[in-house]
């Protein structure tokens, strides 16, 4: 029986690196779909279809947004895990599917380490408290104060059990006293759709997803959620200026690919994506909604990723919906 000696292993090490770099350089070469695990017209698939139009151009094939909502992400997290490692399938996920599900959810169906290739964090999203414009309360102040007289009554809205919107408003409530009444929906769209109508009365949302809503004053924004004012409403006050120092929450978005594609193709999808997140067009229009550009390389994004999981347990176990689902 023949047996391969190290000059044959050398050799097909040679080759299968010269088929790898040969793939890189070829691709792509037919349409890129990137999955969305969100309902079309939220923040993520905003701000993904304007990175997907520029990466389009530079590749000159087809960058497809492939919208997947449901069960909290994890429809498009399954579909995506099970694709063929090529680079011609990725995601655009978030903090809720990355790092908060795993520490909500008793069994899931991926791991954000062993089943994805991180490629680069795309954006920071500014996070934001906002009411029905009919709720009497125009401050947080006045917001916690309303809520106190009359407990059980307020209402929130969410994307989702477990999602980031769900654990800002359990901060809320933590660090407030505030009794409510959470209403989840399947995503984004509805979420804002249904306060809007005043089904719910409060909301936390990215400001990308409801920047527009909020210029057209169907919904009242009360206050930015980061360590510092957003650069985009400079005149509101952050949470912790608002007396509840408890309430920092931070948004973020990344493309990832499944486990196992080559390094050349996630070197050559992050390069083009971070070249232009840093250009003054993309980045303007993108800072002007509330997010701000990254452009992360793979082993930064892996190591926030780690660091953001963390985080995340602690937190859900302070919420109390640690493995709750």
């Amino acid at each position: 029986m023949f047996k391969r000696g190290p000059a044959v292993l050398l050799l097909s090490g040679v080759l299968f690196s010269a088929s790898a770099v040969s793939a890189a350089a070829d691709f792509p070469n037919r349409p890129v779909r990137i999955v969305v695990p969100q309902p079309a017209g939220g923040g993520v698939d905003i701000y993904t279809r304007m990175i997907s139009q520029k990466l389009a151009e530079t590749w000159g094939q087809q960058v497809i947004v492939d919208n997947r909502p449901g069960a909290n992400g994890i429809i498009a997290m399954e579909q995506v895990i099970k694709a063929k490692p090529d680079g011609y399938t990725l995601i655009a996920a978030f903090t809720s599917v990355l790092t908060i599900n795993p520490h909500v959810y008793k069994s899931l169906p991926y791991d954000t380490f062993r089943d994805l290739a991180p490629i680069v964090q795309t954006v920071t999203n500014t996070m934001v408290l906002v009411v029905h414009p009919n709720l009497p309360a125009r401050s947080v102040k006045e917001l916690v104060a309303l809520g106190k007289s009359r407990p059980g009554e307020l209402s929130y809205g969410s994307f989702g059990i477990g999602n980031l919107t769900h654990l800002a408003a359990e901060l809320l409530r933590v660090e407030s006293g505030l009794k409510m009444v959470h209403v989840p929906y399947k995503g984004e769209t509805p979420a804002i759709t249904e306060t809007i109508s005043g089904q719910v009365g409060l909301l936390f949302a990215t400001a990308v997803g409801v920047a527009g809503q909020i210029q057209n004053s169907r919904l009242r924004l009360l206050a930015t959620c980061g360590e510092k004012r957003a650069s985009a409403y400079p005149d509101t006050p952050t949470m912790v200026e608002s007396g509840l120092p408890g309430v920092v929450v931070t948004g973020w978005g990344g493309t990832l690919a499944p486990a196992g594609t080559p390094r050349e193709i996630l070197g050559k999808a992050q390069r083009d994506t971070a070249r232009h997140l840093q250009g003054s067009e993309l980045s303007n229009r993108l800072a002007g909604m509330g997010s701000d550009p990254v452009g992360s390389t793979p082993e930064e994004f892996t190591a926030f990723l780690k660091a953001e999981t963390v985080k995340w347990e602690r937190v859900s176990k302070a919420a109390g919906i640690y493995k709750s689902q």
